[in-house]
């Protein structure tokens, strides 16, 4: 029940007791100060800490009260009930609270009076200096209690909405990724199937072999949309292996990527599609085959990666390479992980023919 658990809280008790000791303290000292100024010279002591303690009920209470604050608040929707529910409580805990007062004069004769308090006369006189005061502890209690329940239902919301706000992210991301991945496989079966016909068996038999490869280790990573530069690199090179036995010394790679930023997280599934890009729309129309070059570099906030390769390119091919699957996809998922502005993609002509995309990210190591 909510009621045991407020109890239960060990956190809320702290609060409390801090919060009650610190009023209780000023209510004792002012209690004592008030005394003196009276001109009366009998020991502080006993009213001093008869003062203090009086407030003992209204901590005990406060769990209490912040309970049926919550169950039956009154800042929304008040009705009849609820309003008598909670002057009921107040006249319950006000009772407890004098009789409590009541029975401490009775025992101490803390003011030092001639005439020894009675109960009675105690409890009705103390009653009507106090009433006020005690209202404004209730209303005090429900104040705090809504002010707290607000900020706990706004932060609630807002871990609610981060929540499935990373969710969305992530289920775009795997969409994303799951798009690259028939893509790639169409190329990679075409190229299978190349090979076929031009009777190189096994070429087409080790194709085979690498594809299965590289597809188990894309199954085991789909789940995560960012990985270390150093596995992207892994994986980038099982993909080479599989394009060098299509294309054997026609294409020559150039990785150079220092080992310091092998640790830094970049988006799952980043260098292939640039790559592959690189090899449709440059190497595979030449003859003789080209270059790639893979470059990284880092400076205090950001990694630059730069794929570039040497083959022809024409217009065309830089808007089919600008609206191209790969890219579109790339652009997506850089937003999505890094919003806009932080992370960044160029396509820019390198020389004569040649072509480079420049991805900038912000420098994460794990």
């Amino acid at each position: 029940m909510p009621g045991l658990r407020l109890y239960a809280d060990t956190t809320l008790w702290r609060w409390i007791a801090g919060a009650w000791a610190a009023g209780a303290l000023f209510d004792a000292v002012q209690t004592v100060v008030i005394m003196r100024l009276e001109g009366r010279t009998h020991p502080w002591l006993p009213l001093f800490l008869i003062e203090f303690v009086l407030w003992l009920p209204w901590a005990l209470a406060t769990p209490l009260i912040v309970d049926l604050a919550l169950r039956h608040p009154i800042i929304r929707n008040i009705s009849v009930r609820t309003l008598a529910l909670h002057l009921a409580v107040f006249a319950a805990i006000s009772t407890v609270v004098e009789s409590w007062y009541a029975w401490l004069q009775t025992l101490f004769n803390p003011w030092g009076n001639k005439r020894w308090p009675t109960f009675a006369e105690t409890f009705s006189t103390s009653l009507v200096y106090q009433i006020l005061i005690f209202i404004i502890a209730y209303a005090l209690i429900l104040t705090v209690t809504y002010l707290v329940d607000a900020r706990n239902r706004i932060t609630r919301q807002a871990t609610e909405a981060a929540r499935l706000n990373e969710e969305l992210t992530r289920a775009q991301l795997t969409a994303l990724r799951r798009q690259l991945e028939p893509h790639f496989m169409y190329n990679t079966l075409n190229t299978i199937a190349g090979l076929v016909r031009d009777h190189r068996n096994q070429a087409a038999v080790n194709m085979v072999v690498g594809l299965g490869e590289l597809l188990r280790r894309a199954l085991e990573d789909s789940h995560r949309a960012e990985v270390t530069l150093a596995e992207e690199v892994e994986y980038l090179q099982r993909y080479l292996d599989i394009q060098k036995v299509r294309f054997g010394d026609r294409l020559l790679v150039n990785l150079d990527i220092p080992a310091d930023l092998l640790r830094t997280k970049v988006p799952n599934l980043l260098l292939q599609p640039l790559v592959e890009n690189a090899i449709k729309h440059g190497i595979s129309r030449r003859v003789a085959g080209g270059s790639i070059r893979i470059v990284g570099e880092g400076s205090e906030r950001t990694l630059r990666l730069t794929v570039s390769n040497d083959g022809p390119c024409t217009q065309e091919d830089l808007d089919a390479t600008r609206t191209g699957v790969g890219l579109g996809n790339l652009r997506s998922r850089l937003r999505l992980l890094h919003g806009d502005g932080s992370a960044d993609l160029v396509l820019k002509r390198v020389g004569d023919e040649g072509v480079a995309v420049v991805v900038t990210l912000p420098l994460q190591a794990t």
